[in-house]
């Protein structure tokens, strides 16, 4: 197993929360192949619109409500994985050939595997995926991973949380939010 990358996500400034105060996030591939992302969201989360928990299976828009996402691509790469995961154990993942570019929702052959844990304090959500069913990745020594998380608050405003923000609007798909690096599946 290679290092636990950690990170704290930032929140848009365009977009505070009023429930949540820190977001963090470690994420790690086993030697089998298999990506690990805990999201810890700390703050009020009784004043989170948290969708109810669902039958676990693919679903789209999860980001217009609480979704935590993951962004993964072969280092120095154009192409990318959109991997969304909802506290109601639904997901999503899409395939992009570019920035915004090409999208795709590819056939896998398992889903990815999420767990939810609320407390009056946190939100911890955990997610695999198994990253040999992304055909883009394999043969990839070094993958880039940006992290990001949607939270709807108890009024209904989101904010947006990233590793690192573009200017003007929140754009998780920008290519400078991919900061962590991970070892590959080679």
């Amino acid at each position: 197993m290679q290092p636990v990358r950690s990170a704290s996500l930032v929140s848009h400034s365009g977009a505070p929360s009023v429930a949540i105060q820190s977001i963090e996030v470690r994420a790690e591939v086993s030697a089998s192949g298999i990506a690990l992302f805990r999201y810890v969201l700390r703050g009020d989360i009784p004043r989170l619109r948290l969708p109810a928990a669902a039958t676990p299976e693919r679903a789209n828009d999860l980001w217009k409500h609480s979704c935590v996402e993951a962004f993964i691509r072969p280092d120095e790469a154009a192409g990318y994985y959109e991997l969304n995961f909802s506290p109601s154990g639904q997901w999503a993942v899409y395939r992009f050939t570019a920035y915004r570019e090409g999208m795709s929702s590819p056939d896998i052959e398992t889903p990815p595997e999420i767990s939810v844990r609320r407390f009056t304090d946190r939100l911890e959500v955990d997610a695999a995926v198994r990253l040999r069913e992304l055909t883009g990745l394999q043969g990839t020594r070094r993958l880039r991973v940006g992290l990001a998380t949607v939270v709807e608050d108890d009024n209904g405003r989101l904010s947006y949380w990233a590793l690192r923000h573009a200017p003007g609007k929140a754009d998780f798909h920008c290519p400078d939010g991919f900061a962590v690096e991970l070892q590959g599946i080679a």
